[in-house]
Formats: structure tokens, sequence, C-alpha cells
């Protein structure tokens, strides 16, 4: 079936985008009617304080949450009700604000196991992985890309928090997508550690289209071309970020200012 053509803000082709999405459990609506466009290449935040809804709405873009109406569309393709399988194979990845890792396990075989996912066959065991030259190489190639390469060997859980959350990043590039979904990637992390994977998260290509929710305003202005702000369900500013951090609106109710 022919999709319809997906418009951003500026009437650019939007490769990522949300119309009307709403989520009520029971009498409490969490997100109220939300409208995102999001263009090739873009960095796009998602700011809020506690109980504004940002993360009930990432979810329902990355398909971990059901929308009780409304519809997301990835490259024109209505991805709605997709699993989140079937969004990694369209290009689509995630991270979590929570690390996702195999803590017993090296550095290497989970990222091992997150490019062996990818492949259309049954699971196999890591030691039948590293037969496979394609998987290890695909591995290898992005660990080399992002300075990870010298740590392969070490075993996650003995690693500091920040090095787990730029494994968690190498963890979704393997997957080579197109649209990267980032949930507080700096969460937990101290000043140096959040540092690092700001830096990281910069030096990626360009083309990579990143939504990324983070609490860290600094952080967040940092990295970001364009921030939406939400409070009670809803979007009360969304553009460039230097016309969001002058909204009054913003300051009064996210940013603390009188």
């Amino acid at each position: 079936m022919e999709q319809e053509a997906q418009q951003g803000s500026n009437g650019s082709a939007a490769c990522l985008k949300a119309e009307g999405l709403a989520k009520h459990f029971g009498g409490l609506v969490a997100v109220n009617n939300v409208d995102l466009a999001v263009e090739n290449g873009e960095r796009r935040g998602i700011i809020g304080p506690n109980g504004a809804g940002k993360t009930t709405f990432f979810n329902m873009i990355a398909g971990e949450l059901d929308p009780t109406h409304g519809r997301v569309y990835l490259y024109g393709e209505d991805i709605t009700r997709l699993p989140t399988y079937q969004r990694t194979h369209l290009g689509m990845a995630r991270t979590f604000q929570i690390t996702n890792l195999f803590p017993n396990l090296s550095v290497l075989d989970n990222v091992l196991l997150a490019a062996q996912a990818l492949e259309r066959t049954k699971f196999s065991m890591i030691r039948t992985i590293k037969s496979h030259r394609h998987i290890y190489d695909k591995a290898e190639e992005m660990m080399r890309k992002l300075n990870l390469w010298d740590m392969q060997n070490l075993i996650v859980k003995d690693l500091s928090h920040g090095y787990q959350r730029q494994i968690e990043i190498a963890l979704a590039l393997v997957e080579n997508p197109k649209v990267l979904l980032l949930d507080e990637p700096t969460a937990g992390l101290s000043p140096a550690e959040s540092a690092d994977v700001v830096s990281l998260l910069k030096e990626l290509d360009p083309e990579i289209t990143m939504l990324i929710i983070e609490h860290d305003m600094d952080v967040a202005f940092e990295l970001v071309d364009k921030l939406m702000v939400m409070h009670e369900g809803e979007v009360i500013a969304d553009g460039p970020k230097e016309e969001v951090r002058a909204n009054q609106t913003v300051q009064e109710i996210y940013l603390g200012y009188d």
C-alpha cells in the first residue's frame, strides 16, 4: 500500500511522526493528543518535570506501550501496532533508562548477542556466534567506532555505570538504526561519565535521527537541535532549543525560574 508522505515542521519529509497520540490509564490521562514530527538527521529532545507524560509518550513511540488512540509513523509507514522487533527491522532502536545488559558476560559477548539477535536465524550460543565471521566483524566494527574494543574481554558488572551506558548505546547502534531512541542516557552518571556519553553521542553519524528523553538540562541543550516540553500530558512548547529556553511558561514550570 502506498503511504501518505509525512511532513516535518518546515515542510520537509519527517522520518518519525506521531499524530494525536494519547494514553489513558483508567480515568488518568497520561498523554493527551500529542503530535510530533522529527526530520531526518534531527536531534530532538523531550523534557518535562516528573509525571509530565514524557516516558509514556516515548514508550508508545518505541512500541513498548500501545496508545489509547493516535498513530505512529516511521518513514511514512504506520507502525502503531507493530511489536518492537519489527520496528527494529524497519530501522528503529532504543536504549533504556536502566541499563539492559548481561552483567556476567564480557563486553564483546554482549555486543555479539545484540548483533546475532538481528539475524533471521534461531538463537545460537556465544561460541557458535563467534564462528559466524560477519556477526563478529559487525560487533568489532561498532566497538572500534565507539573506542570500546580495548575492553572487549572485561566483564560488564565490573565496569563503571558510565561505561555500561556506552556499551548499551553500542548494542543499539550495532543494529545500524536510522532512528535512535535514547531514554535518559546520562541518568545516574557522574559529571565526568555524563560528559563521556555526551561526547560519544555527538560523534555519531549525523544522518542518524535521535529522539532523546533527558533529565539533565545542560545535556539536553548540548545534544539536541529542538526541544519538546511536556507538562501534565500535554505539549507546552516545541521548537528550536533557544526559543524553548526563552519561553516564559517553560521557565516557570520546568526550569524553575522566577
